[in-house]
């Protein structure tokens, strides 16, 4: 199975309350985005089901939410309702090297920790860097040093902020990290990172 079987079964077999990354209120992704850029534009990569696409038209930025399921971006359409239109969805593998054109903010929870591949983490970086402008901002989050090692059956890298900003390179400045202790809807704890970059 590819990484689109494998993300659109678990979309079509679990709802969101059987995801472990569901989160209600997106908070530490709002403050730090808000951080970055007050207004303009935002892609969510590997949004899924999330909420955030929501909470950030309610403060006017332009958002576009890609995802590699397709399951995933039907499902937050539908509960998304009249809001459909204002949102770009874009269904592509983020290691296919998609063309998205220009963001003010590249938002990432739980994306790239899932690159186990170099060359994989080289097509990201690549993405990133040709679709955040010089001195816009991207705002990543994976499982923390002491997170899971898997997640929906599949490998993961961890990070601190220190360890992913030597892997996205001398082009991102590290501005600020910080830990958050992600509950899952049964109540099991996982820790995660959230670092924000300015694009230098």
């Amino acid at each position: 199975m590819d990484n689109k079987e494998h993300w659109n079964s678990v979309y079509a077999s679990k709802g969101d309350a059987e995801l472990s990354w569901t989160q209600l209120k997106p908070r530490m992704s709002m403050s730090l985005i808000e951080k970055a850029c007050s207004k303009g534009s935002v892609i969510d990569i590997g949004g899924g089901t999330s909420s955030l696409a929501a909470r950030l038209l309610e403060r006017g930025y332009c958002v576009a939410v890609l995802d590699i399921s397709e399951a995933a971006l039907e499902r937050s359409r539908q509960q998304l309702g009249y809001q459909l239109g204002e949102i770009k969805w874009i269904v592509a593998d983020i290691t296919a090297s998609p063309t998205l054109g220009q963001f003010d903010v590249w938002h990432d929870r739980a994306v790239f920790h899932f690159l186990t591949n170099l060359a994989d983490r080289a097509v990201y970086k690549a993405l990133l860097s040709q679709t955040v402008p010089v001195g816009g901002h991207a705002v990543i989050a994976t499982f923390a040093p002491d997170g899971p090692e898997k997640c929906s059956g599949l490998e993961v890298r961890r990070y601190d902020g220190s360890t992913l900003a030597t892997e996205l390179g001398k082009e991102f400045a590290l501005l600020e990290s910080w830990s958050e202790t992600h509950e899952t809807p049964w109540r099991k704890t996982q820790a995660f990172q959230y670092s924000l970059f300015k694009h230098i």
